[in-house]
C-alpha cells in the first residue's frame, strides 16, 4: 500500500526489516541498547557484532523511552541503524502516545540529518512492549505524516510489518489518517494511489 504526500512517500509492507534496501531502518531497540528479541534480535543477528560494537562505545548510557540514536548498519544492506525506544504500555495513562510519537519523530530527525533519503520503521513497542497495535499505528502514522508535511523528507517512509495483524492494522489507521483505502486508491484529497 503505497501514499503520496505533500512531503514524500509513505508505503506499508508485509516483510522482513533487515532485508530492507533504504538508507536507514529503525530498530525497535530497549534503553539499555543491549540487544534483545525480536526486531532488535533479528537485526543485530543480521548486521554482525559492529551494531553492538558501536552502540556501546558511542551511546554507553543508553538512550531514553521516546528518543532515538544512529549507528551504522553493519552487514545490512541499510547505510545506517537508527535505534528507537518506544514505550511499554501501561493503559495509555503515563504518556505512552506522546513517547511513541516522539521515538519517531526522532527517527525521522535522524534520517534528515545525515542525508537518508528513505527509511523503514518497524511497529515500533508493539511486540514485548505490549503496545495495542491499532493504537500504535494511529499514533505513529499520524506522527509520520505531520513530519513529512512538515520538512519534506524523507522521501519514502516505508512501514515494514512483521504479520498480516499489524499490516491490516496499519493500512486501517493509514486510510483514516489520509482517506487511502486498504486497496491503496486514493478517497481524499491529500493523497493518491
Amino acid at each position: 500500500m503505497r501514499c503520496r504526500l505533500e512531503g514524500g512517500v509513505l508505503e506499508l509492507v508485509q516483510g522482513d526489516i533487515t532485508l530492507q534496501q533504504v538508507d536507514a531502518i529503525v530498530n525497535a531497540a530497549n534503553r539499555r541498547l543491549a540487544g534483545g528479541g525480536g526486531v532488535d534480535g533479528a537485526i543485530h543477528r543480521r548486521g554482525g557484532s559492529a551494531i553492538m560494537e558501536e552502540t556501546r562505545r558511542r551511546y554507553p548510557e543508553g538512550c531514553p523511552t521516546g528518543q532515538a540514536v544512529i549507528t551504522a548498519a553493519g552487514e545490512l544492506p541499510s547505510r545506517f541503524v537508527i535505534h528507537a525506544v518506544g514505550p511499554v504500555w501501561r493503559g495509555g495513562t503515563h504518556g505512552e502516545p506522546a513517547l511513541l510519537a516522539s521515538a519517531y519523530r526522532h527517527c525521522l530527525a535522524l534520517a534528515v540529518a545525515n542525508d537518508c533519503r528513505s527509511i523503514a520503521f518497524p511497529s515500533l513497542s508493539t511486540g514485548a512492549y505490549r503496545y495495542p497495535v491499532s493504537r500504535a499505528a494511529r499514533t505513529a502514522l499520524a506522527a509520520v505524516i505531520e513530519f513529512l508535511e512538515e520538512r519534506e523528507a524523507p522521501e519514502l517512509v516505508r512501514f515494514v510489518l512483521f504479520d498480516e495483524a499489524t499490516y491490516r492494522a496499519y493500512a486501517g489507521a493509514l486510510g483514516e489518517n489520509t482517506g487511502v483505502s486498504g486497496s491503496g486508491r486514493s478517497r481524499g484529497p491529500r493523497s493518491s494511489g
